[in-house]
């Protein structure tokens, strides 16, 4: 929302705006644009007045690929194309991958196969991927939100299936000991 890209705009972190759920680069590259400017916008102060907030603009955007339209868009071709697309737009070349929603077609259990494939992707020298989303929870798998709140199960995710404590681990340490040297030479 252009609520959400004015107040990105003011912070001095990374932002990452997904491709939309058709698989779209637009609204992703459209607001690395909003984002990367400066803004004008009403706010509250630290002491709770209203206020303008003016923005200097956030360097730091990147895209998010989501997946979308039933497929998923982390592979070698399709992170080329939003390379394509940065480019083009004159922005810089950060991408995120998603490895859960469309690109793990919502099994947590895939989400290790994208992993593993934009850790390759970055040993044949890929430098756009600049980092990687997981669905994560101290337990596997997701638990509807029961009548009853004491029957939750706690560390279960109550909306999308995620990879439990151990499995993120030890994906983590594989592909941090995978390219722990191409990244330290990035």
């Amino acid at each position: 929302s252009q609520t959400h890209r004015e107040m990105a705009s003011g912070l001095s972190t990374p932002v990452g705006f997904k491709n939309g759920t058709d698989g779209s680069l637009d609204v992703a590259i459209n607001a690395l644009h909003s984002v990367s400017q400066p803004h004008n916008f009403l706010g509250i102060n630290q002491s709770g007045q209203c206020t303008v907030v003016k923005t200097r603009g956030n360097a730091y955007g990147h895209v998010v690929l989501r997946g979308g339209g039933g497929k998923p868009n982390y592979d070698a071709e399709h992170v080329a194309r939003c390379e394509d697309e940065l480019k083009a737009n004159k922005l810089p070349l950060n991408i995120t991958v998603d490895c859960s929603h469309g690109n793990s077609s919502k099994d947590p259990a895939n989400q290790a196969k994208v992993v593993e494939n934009c850790a390759q992707q970055i040993l044949d020298g890929n430098q756009s991927i600049t980092g990687l989303m997981l669905e994560s929870n101290l337990g596997w798998g997701n638990q509807p939100i029961p009548e009853d709140l004491s029957q939750l199960q706690y560390g279960i995710s109550v909306t999308d299936a995620c990879i439990d404590w151990d499995t993120t681990e030890a994906l983590l340490r594989k592909t941090r000991d995978q390219l722990k040297d191409v990244l330290a030479k990035r």
